[in-house]
């Protein structure tokens, strides 16, 4: 029988996290204000300290430069990816919110990164149409409206570059992908997308038990 990944209580993910690069002040300052300024349910959404640390050193080691990210919130996975892009890197964030934006620009002034980024406010799939349909991107990271994510991922396929990385975040559910009395349009879009990147033979994927479940898919 082959092993199974340890489940995590949280003593062993506050563990984890403190024997691997903590968050510096920016981004516990940012989970702070994220926790204070929004009710728990949506606050909730900001991504987990270990899988910021993950993603800063999984955009160091593609060695990428043009990154894109769909749905920033309050700039917490932003931040540790514009970090771990060179000085002259970009990363393009595409949101909704001007609110939960506003968040995200100072967190990236006091980190300073600032100038990686190119924020768009409008629906992503616009923001995705308007660029060019070639390969341009070495990164991208999708954790946004989660009916979205099979359009997100059809958008972004043709815009990765060979050996791009691609990130989609909540890939468990919180389970839910698993239980067939489950049939809400998020849980069943989330199926969807899991089912798309494995059938893919232009894709090489891994699914990760991250927080809520990471997925890594590699544009062969």
């Amino acid at each position: 029988m082959s092993r199974t990944s340890l489940s995590l209580t949280p003593a062993l993910q506050e563990y984890l996290v403190a024997h691997g690069t903590p968050p510096d002040e920016v981004l516990r300052d940012l989970a702070a204000e994220t926790a204070a300024a929004l009710d728990e349910d949506v606050a909730g959404m900001q991504i987990a300290p270990e899988q910021g640390a993950f993603m800063t050193m999984l955009t160091r080691l593609v060695g990428a430069r043009d990154a894109v990210e769909v749905g920033t919130f309050t700039g917490y996975s932003s931040t540790c990816v514009a970090r771990g892009l060179p000085d002259d890197g970009t990363l393009l964030c595409c949101d909704v919110s001007e609110e939960w934006t506003a968040l995200a620009r100072r967190a990236w002034d006091r980190a300073g990164v600032a100038h990686k980024i190119d924020l768009r406010i409008a629906p992503a799939l616009e923001t995705l149409g308007s660029l060019p349909d070639a390969p341009q991107f070495d990164l991208a990271f999708v954790d946004a409206d989660k009916t979205g994510y099979p359009a997100y991922y059809r958008a972004l396929l043709p815009r990765m570059r060979p050996g791009g990385l691609m990130l989609f975040d909540n890939v468990l559910s919180r389970g839910r992908v698993i239980d067939e009395t489950e049939q809400g349009e998020s849980v069943r879009a989330i199926r969807e997308t899991n089912d798309l990147l494995a059938e893919d033979p232009r894709v090489e994927v891994v699914m990760l038990p991250i927080a809520d479940g990471l997925t890594l898919a590699r544009k062969r």
